[in-house]
């Protein structure tokens, strides 16, 4: 599927990223030392999950930096969690399209899926290879099988040494991209600021 053939110029995207939480999920102590150190690692669910929802944004965008970032950052669980967020929504706006990230060490369930809505149909991501996709016209959503990723992109080790050893090229505007990652960490950056300052943060 040719997203912007078949959907038409996204309006929306919101992305769910998450789990029950680290200490809930059996992380180990180390990496849950990290995870919760609002220095080293930032801290909590909105940089652990976060990055997910502004990477995908970011690259389905084409690298467009937004214009706004709003976000709201909570502790539900601030007897495990004393440090740092474990639910955060950020909201990133562009001149006509909205992104919406829900990162959560909430949620009853792992999960990492996707909604893209468009002008005239939208997209939702069931698992790494299912979808749901329904288009203006069509009186119901119809379910299709996305084909696996060939040679590097199939798995991320196999795409780390094919960088490495000069057989893939990343553009500036792949997911992994240096540029598209700058722009991630603005937005995270922005949400923080957002979330702590309780005011839509707006990138020049």
């Amino acid at each position: 599927v040719h997203i912007e053939r078949e959907i038409g110029e996204i309006r929306k995207i919101v992305v769910h990223d998450g789990h029950s939480g680290p200490q809930e999920i059996g992380v180990g102590p180390e990496f849950l030392a990290w995870l919760t150190d609002p220095k080293m690692n930032g801290g909590g669910a909105s940089i652990d999950f976060g990055c997910y929802g502004a990477n995908l944004i970011t690259w389905l965008m084409k690298g467009e930096r937004p214009l706004s970032v709003t976000a709201v950052f909570q502790q539900m669980k601030p007897d495990i969690y004393r440090e740092v967020d474990d639910e955060a929504t950020i909201l990133v706006t562009y001149p006509r399209t909205q992104g919406i990230i829900q990162a959560s060490w909430n949620w009853p369930f792992s999960r990492k899926d996707l909604e893209i809505y468009g002008q005239t149909g939208y997209v939702n991501t069931l698992d790494s290879q299912r979808m749901r996709i329904r288009l203006a016209g069509e009186d119901a959503e119809k379910e299709i099988q996305a084909p696996r990723s060939e040679g590097a992109f199939d798995d991320p080790f196999t795409f780390f040494a094919a960088v490495v050893r000069g057989s893939h090229t990343v553009k500036p505007t792949d997911l992994s991209a240096l540029e598209i990652n700058l722009t991630v960490v603005q937005i995270l950056e922005a949400a923080r600021n957002s979330a702590r300052q309780n005011k839509t943060i707006f990138l020049k």
